[in-house]
């Protein structure tokens, strides 16, 4: 089935020319069938392009999915329009009596902020813990992961001496893990953060358990068991120019930024990059909402209190 989505969302035709099937709210009507409600917290600075490269993952499911795009209420974005934003999103406080299925909550260029001085950290920890009665099951991205680990398990992030930022083999740790099907022993993913989480700090839980890692980058993928949450610090759902765009942004800039690490061809800037992670992005957020929906409730008002 294809995802449901405005036909009006600058993503509906970026995702039809892909050959990603969307679907319009009449010919949802006519399926008799419970759609999955995934939700999509997008707290990135261009909120089109992340919106982009979320649905086209969500949309590759063969389920029908409808999808949610949702705002802090009380954060001015700075690179989208405010008719793009009353036009596509509602604010938390707009959807918080509505329980859904699954739960994304996306990165946001803060990182190197303590959490507590985050403009919206006292929203966010109100979502977070919302997330535990009215979402059956969470993906926290980048910063979003960081954020919502520390505030469930007081893990803390820790700063690098330098980005951390480049295509980077990971590991597959636990390939019977239901979110790893069909996975690579190893696989590349791509990274860009100026923070990390330590493996020591995920050990101390015994609620957690740690599926990807990279032998160089560290920690990349925590399932949390008891509150159904996945934690990924990097960037599987990136496009193949995401990194190019972040380096040539900084250059043009004048910031000091190294070439992205094994993502260049020869490292040569001029040569466009090859995306060698596109089929286990797929496969991550596939294993995702078929585990979402083999797990939650026929009835939504039955979500509730996980832990």
């Amino acid at each position: 089935m294809p995802i449901k989505i405005p036909d009006t969302l600058p993503a509906f035709e970026t995702l039809v020319q892909e050959g990603v099937r969307v679907m319009t709210e009449t010919a949802a009507i006519r399926q008799d069938i419970r759609p999955l409600q995934i939700g999509l917290l997008n707290l990135m600075p261009n909120k089109i392009k992340t919106e982009i490269q979320m649905a086209r993952l969500i949309g590759a499911s063969p389920l029908q999915v409808e999808l949610s795009l949702v705002r802090v209420g009380n954060h001015k974005a700075k690179n989208t329009s405010e008719d793009h934003l009353f036009s596509f999103y509602q604010t938390w406080e707009e959807i918080q009596h509505r329980k859904f299925d699954g739960f994304i909550i996306t990165g946001a260029p803060i990182e190197t902020l303590p959490y507590e001085d985050v403009t919206y950290w006292h929203e966010m920890q109100q979502i977070f813990d919302w997330t535990r009665t009215s979402v059956h099951s969470a993906m926290n991205v980048c910063w979003g992961a960081m954020a919502a680990i520390y505030h469930f398990h007081d893990i803390p992030k820790h700063a690098l001496t330098e980005k951390a930022f480049g295509v980077y083999r990971h590991k597959n740790l636990k390939p019977s893990s239901v979110y790893l099907n069909g996975f690579s022993d190893n696989f590349e993913v791509p990274v860009s953060r100026w923070t990390e989480v330590r493996r020591a700090d995920i050990e101390k839980s015994d609620t957690l358990e740690i599926l990807m890692e990279s032998s160089e980058m560290g920690v990349c993928l925590v399932h949390e068991k008891k509150g159904n949450r996945l934690y990924i610090f990097n960037h599987v759902e990136y496009d193949s120019t995401s990194l190019a765009d972040e380096y040539f942004r900084d250059v043009n800039a004048g910031v000091p930024i190294k070439m992205p690490h094994n993502y260049f061809p020869h490292n040569d800037p001029s040569i466009p990059p090859q995306n060698r992670w596109r089929s286990h992005a797929h496969l991550l957020f596939g294993n995702w909402i078929n585990e979402i929906y083999q797990t939650t409730p026929y009835n939504l008002e039955d979500i509730g209190e996980d832990g």
